[in-house]
């Protein structure tokens, strides 16, 4: 297993994080918290030591779930979570990570972040209160997650932010036109979320058959408006040859394209499958050639084009 440092600090964690989202239920179709334990013990059993959650996972179920499969293990693990946008009043963080330690049962958590921001809470207000939970050592270190970049240095007016978690996938890229170059200049670790697209860079969408059912929360979703999963087929095209050819899966090579950024610190892929799970911890171990790299920049980039037509 690969470990990384968070940021400026001395904390190690895995290449490739444990997402927990779809453990909480709510949007996602839940399978069942004992199967759930069951991908976590796989994990752990596969030394991958990393996990991203947040209370607003299920409000809290998925903390809980991951709380349960960690003990007695919590010292061996590094764990996020992440306070919710309408929660950012300092009177408000304090009662979030109070709620989030008992769900993980736990003193503490590596990094809290910021989920969301908003517009309506002073950031100074927020920041000040995550500055006396880390010195209080209730967290280890600060994160913000879908922050621009001018955003992210407001935030650092007031404390060290140690990471950011923004989607970043061959389907959305927006985080390389500003905020990986700052992050990199800073020492700010850059987390991905959505790695493989909510699912569609498996290609079950475009190859698998599969159509969302209309109350899917993915649905209304940018990239599964029928006429952009059209445009999206030259580069799931593009991936089925690539990843033919490398004898992998194409969820592989979505995160593997995202391992091979130098300013990733750690990709955050979710599943509730044990199967999903030791396929996606297989993507370490695979080496893309740089011609492959650049053929899935252009044509990630020509597809993003036809999207969102700029």
């Amino acid at each position: 297993m690969e470990y990384v440092t968070l940021g400026k600090t001395a904390v190690k964690l895995t290449k490739l994080t444990f997402g927990c989202w779809e453990m909480g239920g709510a949007q996602w179709e839940h399978t069942s918290d004992d199967n759930n334990l069951r991908a976590i013990a796989v994990a752990l059993d596969k030394g991958l030591t990393t996990f991203d959650t947040a209370e607003g996972y299920g409000k809290g179920h998925s903390e809980e779930v991951l709380g349960k499969a960690l003990k007695g293990k919590r010292d061996k693990c590094f764990v996020a979570t992440k306070v919710s946008p309408e929660h950012l009043r300092a009177q408000d963080i304090r009662s979030s990570i109070t709620a989030s330690l008992k769900h993980l049962d736990t003193d503490y958590v590596d990094l809290y972040y910021i989920h969301w921001p908003n517009k309506d809470i002073p950031l100074e207000e927020t920041m000040t209160e995550m500055s006396k939970l880390k010195k209080e050592g209730l967290i280890r270190a600060i994160g913000v997650s879908n922050f621009t970049a001018p955003l992210l240095k407001q935030a650092l007016a007031f404390d060290r932010i140690e990471a950011i978690q923004n989607e970043w996938s061959l389907l959305q890229r927006d985080i390389e036109k500003e905020l990986e170059s700052f992050c990199v200049e800073q020492q700010i670790s850059i987390m991905s979320y959505s790695s493989i697209a909510k699912g569609i860079l498996t290609g079950a969408f475009h190859f698998g058959g599969v159509t969302l059912k209309a109350d899917d929360f993915r649905a209304p979703r940018r990239l599964f408006h029928p006429d952009h999963l059209k445009k999206e087929r030259p580069l799931l095209d593009a991936m089925k040859e690539i990843a033919d050819r490398n004898h992998i899966l194409l969820s592989q090579l979505a995160i593997s394209w995202l391992l091979h950024k130098r300013s990733l610190c750690s990709a955050i892929v979710g599943t509730q499958s044990e199967k999903h799970f030791i396929e996606n911890i297989q993507a370490l171990d695979i080496s893309l050639s740089g011609e492959d790299i650049a053929r899935l920049d252009a044509v990630s980039a020509q597809a993003l084009v036809e999207i969102d037509g700029k």
